[in-house]
């Protein structure tokens, strides 16, 4: 019976094609991924560097929550001890001054080239009546230092700081040493540390500078024969 066995492996087709797939875990796990990987899922998800800020944020406020915990008197503590430690901050800062921040240039002392104790002293001068105390000081520091090349005590040198001019010409007048050393630290603390000068600064310096001008140095000789 050809057509009964037809029909028969017909039925049998049918049967196995109904049949429930029974597929294992793994396998399904996989083809879930592949799935799950493909782009049309992700296009609304942020990006690297939105996510790595959430990261950020949730981890700040981690570390808040615990500070709060751990604090006495929660947030508002938490609070009050922030603002103390950034007061205590600005005022270590200004009572350092701002923090250099870059090398100093090779000509920071004459930036505009050397001239002379006198173009030095007017402009000085100038600044002071104007109360421009900080390039008053500046100029007056200048000039203090022409006046020792002019009179040959330093030898001019491009790229001498106030602290090297102050240094090298102690040598020469050493009871002037130490006003030169707090000169030379004055006109630092205006020009490189944020610091502002006044009128105290500048006669302080105006009076070293007269008093340099006229001051007898000591020669080598002079020194030895003080020293024996």
């Amino acid at each position: 019976m050809p057509g009964a066995g037809g029909a028969a492996a017909r039925l049998l087709i049918r049967a196995s094609s109904d049949a429930p797939v029974d597929t294992g875990r793994l396998p399904a796990r996989d083809a879930a991924r592949r799935e799950l990987s493909k782009g049309a899922y992700h296009e609304n998800d942020p990006n690297l560097l939105q996510r790595a800020l959430d990261h950020l944020w949730t981890w700040f406020g981690d570390v808040l929550a615990a500070a709060s915990g751990a604090t006495p008197g929660g947030v508002a503590g938490l609070t009050v001890l922030l603002l103390i430690v950034i007061a205590l901050a600005a005022a270590l800062r200004w009572r350092l001054g701002a923090p250099q921040t870059g090398s100093r240039p090779a000509d920071a002392l004459f930036p505009d080239g050397p001239r002379s104790t006198a173009d030095h002293r007017a402009a000085a001068e100038a600044h002071a009546a104007a109360g421009r105390w900080n390039q008053a000081v500046q100029e007056r520091m200048r000039a203090i230092v022409r006046v020792l090349e002019e009179r040959a005590l330093l030898d001019p040198r491009p790229g001498r700081t106030a602290d090297e001019a102050a240094a090298e010409a102690g040598l020469s007048l050493p009871p002037h040493a130490a006003r030169l050393r707090a000169a030379a630290r004055v006109f630092d603390d205006v020009t490189y540390g944020g610091r502002v000068a006044d009128r105290t600064s500048y006669v302080t310096l105006n009076d070293l500078d007269l008093a340099v001008e006229s001051a007898r140095p000591q020669l080598t000789r002079d020194r030895e024969g003080a020293d024996g």
